[in-house]
């Protein structure tokens, strides 16, 4: 991500908070988390300093998803999120909110949610597979026609630059 918009990102959906106010514009239009009307899967990382997780956790209260997965994950920021398999003392709870249950407060649902061990990951995939139509080939790179054509391959040169 190029530091302009990493910046702006950070600025704007954290310290700003502007999705959540429905401030957020998309092509010059506000956007609303209310009009997301299809499954979701939401991470928060227990020790999350960036993104508390209960902050995360009121997604309930602005989704009208027909389908809320919440994790919370052990670890941090960094740790919670990049959590691959095979690493120990990892875990995470994991419930399903479907359209029209009820809410639970986020010390209510802690509480009452299991703990599993392991990473997140697997369980994320599995919903990936769940919700998805398949995999599709990937359009060719560049637009050629227009005169832009791949310079390198990924993840470019960018990435190195201050």
């Amino acid at each position: 991500m190029p530091y302009r918009q990493h910046s702006e990102v950070l600025r704007r959906l954290y310290v700003d908070n502007e999705l959540f106010q429905g401030k957020y514009l998309v092509d010059g239009r506000a956007i609303s988390i209310s009009n997301i009307h299809v499954p979701m899967f939401a991470v928060a990382a227990g020790a999350d300093h960036v993104a508390p997780w209960h902050s995360v956790y009121k997604l309930h209260l602005q989704s009208d998803a027909t389908e809320l997965t919440f994790v919370l994950t052990s670890g941090g920021h960094n740790v919670g999120i990049v959590n691959e398999p095979g690493r120990p003392r990892r875990s995470f709870q994991l419930s399903v909110c479907r359209e029209g249950e009820r809410f639970l407060d986020a010390e209510t649902w802690k509480a009452k949610t299991p703990v599993y061990q392991g990473s997140w990951w697997p369980v994320w995939q599995q919903w990936l597979q769940r919700h998805s139509s398949g995999n599709e080939a990937a359009p060719p790179m560049g637009a050629p026609d227009k005169g832009y054509v791949p310079l390198c391959d990924a993840p470019g040169t960018y990435i190195y630059q201050v």
